[in-house]
């Protein structure tokens, strides 16, 4: 059937583009309006980004370069978050005297401003490689770790004792029962761990480095360049949208297929938690 004009007016990809529409008329009218000549159009800001990805830059290395260099610390430093998240959640989960010891670090962790571990980091480790990737760790792991944490408690009970009674075998628990009931708290630890990450590499690569795309962000500033920063800026906000639809959508859809298909966009809407405590305040 023939979708009419207002079916596709009414569709969430037009709201998309309506908001990105918005967005971009009222960035233009507010530049004449607002008391500064630092805040660059989005025709200069457009102009810089095609610029750079045609690496034509006068920054010390292309934007290629620098975005790979930022994604080979995230990457390292997210794989160490949840080595170290994933088990102490599942041991602040199954187990009372864990959660009574471990809760206040927890809770702690995430409140401690991406700022201070980078400041820290850099402090601790000098200007490279390691300083970015602490900082990754550091700032992702709190919610590795609540996440987990309120996913193994919220394994039902009741099927549990059920596998019991029946004597199910434990991989077949752990396959059915346990890993279900998991992965919307994993994805919520993903997806939270990442965005809290991803932001603690640019004050890592601002503070505490001299290459990464953090840092041009801070070349740009040096130079007196608004339009390489909101650029960069922009770039940074690209990229996480292209995570979040290309890479998390299309494995949300995949791992939560048995769910009916409305709740397929938000595979952890239901319980996982951002910011807060976990299970007792």
């Amino acid at each position: 059937m023939t979708r009419t004009p207002m079916a596709w007016v009414r569709s969430p990809r037009a709201a998309r583009l309506l908001s990105w529409g918005c967005f971009l008329a009222a960035w233009q009218v507010a530049v004449p309006l607002l008391p500064t000549d630092l805040l660059p159009t989005p025709s200069a800001v457009a102009a810089f980004m095609v610029a750079e990805l045609r690496r034509d830059t006068l920054a010390p290395h292309t934007v290629y370069a620098s975005f790979g260099l930022s994604f080979q610390r995230l990457g390292v430093g997210l794989f160490l978050a949840f080595a170290a998240g994933v088990p102490l959640g599942l041991l602040m989960g199954l187990r009372r005297w864990a959660e009574d010891f471990l809760h206040d670090f927890a809770v702690a962790g995430l409140a401690m401003p991406s700022l201070a571990w980078a400041l820290v980091a850099g402090m601790w480790f000098g200007f490279g490689d390691l300083a970015p990737v602490v900082t990754v760790t550091l700032a992702a792991v709190p919610f590795v770790v609540i996440n987990v944490a309120e996913g193994a408690r919220n394994v039902p009970a009741d099927l549990l004792q059920m596998s019991t009674a029946y004597r199910v075998g434990r991989t077949a628990v752990i396959r059915h029962v346990i890993l279900p009931a998991l992965m919307p708290f994993f994805f919520a630890a993903l997806r939270y761990g990442l965005a809290n990450a991803w932001k603690g590499l640019v004050l890592a690569e601002v503070w505490a480095s001299t290459e990464g795309a953090g840092w041009v962000i801070k070349f740009w500033y040096d130079a007196h360049r608004s339009q390489g920063i909101v650029g960069y800026a922009l770039f940074f906000v690209l990229v996480a949208l292209l995570i979040e639809r290309v890479v998390f959508g299309r494995l949300s859809r995949w791992v939560f297929r048995w769910r009916p298909a409305r709740q397929h966009d938000s595979p952890d809407g239901a319980g996982p938690v951002t910011a807060g405590a976990s299970g007792r305040a």
